[in-house]
């Protein structure tokens, strides 16, 4: 299975086809002014096309070395756009994307991943609302666990109110909905996906935000988590979250937001434990002089496993790069990365580990050339690692090849 979607080619193509003449036009006030590339009529748009991965994969489906991995050429093209469109006094905006995934032997592994997300920001004075809606359907690795690259699809829903109590505080409240459906035939190892991870997950939550400076603002929050099992009642949960966390405007020295707080993790299956601790999520990056980026990645936080007998983890996670200027339009990149994936053990099941944490290790690096301020040419190199208890659950890759990149 490995179809196109002509009409996203289409719209994708045109406007970068286009961007040359409606780049010279005047962006809006808001939101995202310098994304802006191209302009039709109300419509602004931001057309990205990218060529990634392509070169040899040595570990096509995460083998260990006992099974004799697999390797095969593979590429992905990706053609994107970020939109923006006047409604009144509001504004519509949202992201269009695809994912072609092309294996040259291994035509199992391709596939055609969509992803449409929308918002509605609607300013009434003092109030502000913002609907939002997302969907994927893709045939990927859903995350650091599952190595099969599965069918599914998600489908989030929700928006955020927030009334301004002073000149820079506000106040508000927000809710989520999301529905993760995996197909019926998706599986790994031994396990059925659709039965075991087909679930609902419900967040409510009070916020406070300090706009701190023009640049930068401050959230608290305090939320509560339902997620409802389809078929695997046994895995049914409550949590409890509190987070503080920065946001960075993306004309800040600093660019990305970090949060950082609490969660109590409550299962309502009785055999199973808790978690009360620490979570987080960061996705920052600073440059230096012009010549020097480095980005940071944190992730710490719950996560359900496929495996009934261990059905959850605590993961954490981190990774950064340094993006080094050196001469003329020539970089080097250097990249690093480390997870962990903590498991929780059913009460009173004979299980030979019962203590389980799998390792994950990634280094990588790579030389880009910059032709102008749209592409960008690079050459990749990355090796991935995971060390775990369980033999099967071991493997190590090896990926080189190269990257083309068009777009903001």
């Amino acid at each position: 299975m490995f179809h196109v979607k002509t009409r996203i080619f289409a719209l994708i193509l045109v406007t970068l086809f286009l961007a040359p003449v409606a780049f010279a036009q005047t962006a809006p006030g808001e939101p995202d002014p310098e994304k802006v590339r191209v302009r039709i009529g109300p419509l602004y748009l931001n057309p990205t096309l990218a060529l990634t991965n392509a070169g040899v994969d040595t570990n096509v489906f995460n083998e260990p070395d006992q099974q004799s991995p697999k390797r095969d050429f593979t590429m992905t093209v990706t053609p994107a756009t970020d939109l923006w469109l006047r409604f009144g006094p509001t504004w519509l905006s949202g992201n269009i994307k695809e994912d072609l995934v092309y294996y040259q032997k291994y035509a199992s592994e391709r596939s055609a991943n969509d992803s449409y997300k929308g918002n509605w920001l609607i300013p009434l004075n003092r109030l502000t609302v913002n609907a939002l809606v997302e969907y994927l359907n893709t045939r990927d690795r859903p995350g650091f666990e599952i190595d099969a690259r599965s069918q599914r699809n998600e489908l989030a829903y929700g928006g955020t109110v927030e009334i301004r109590a002073l000149s820079k505080t506000l106040i508000g409240a927000k809710g989520t909905r999301r529905l993760v459906n995996f197909d019926k035939d998706a599986a790994f190892l031994d396990s059925d996906l659709h039965y075991e991870l087909n679930r609902v997950m419900s967040t409510g939550a009070l916020t406070v935000r300090h706009e701190l400076t023009p640049l930068t603002s401050l959230t608290v929050e305090v939320g509560r988590d339902l997620d409802r099992f389809d078929f695997s009642s046994a895995r049914d949960a409550n949590s409890t979250h509190v987070t503080a966390g920065v946001k960075f405007d993306q004309f800040a020295v600093i660019k990305g937001t970090a949060t950082f707080g609490y969660r109590d993790f409550e299962p309502l299956s009785p055999g199973l434990p808790n978690y009360k601790g620490s979570i987080a999520n960061a996705d920052l990056s600073y440059t230096a002089l012009g010549l020097t980026k480095f980005t940071i990645q944190l992730v710490r936080d719950v996560q359900y496993s496929y495996f009934v007998n261990q059905p959850y983890y605590l993961l954490t996670g981190i990774g950064g790069s340094v993006a080094q200027k050196i001469f003329g339009p020539f970089e080097l990149v250097g990249r690093v990365g480390a997870q962990r994936l903590e498991y929780r053990t059913r009460a009173g099941l004979p299980m030979d580990i019962t203590d389980r944490t799998d390792h994950g290790r990634s280094y990588g690096g790579g030389l880009g050339y910059h032709m102008g301020r749209s592409i960008r040419i690079g050459l990749n190199v990355d090796e991935l690692y995971r060390n775990s208890p369980v033999a099967v659950r071991q493997y190590r890759d090896l990926r080189f090849g190269t990257s083309i990149t068009y777009g903001y």
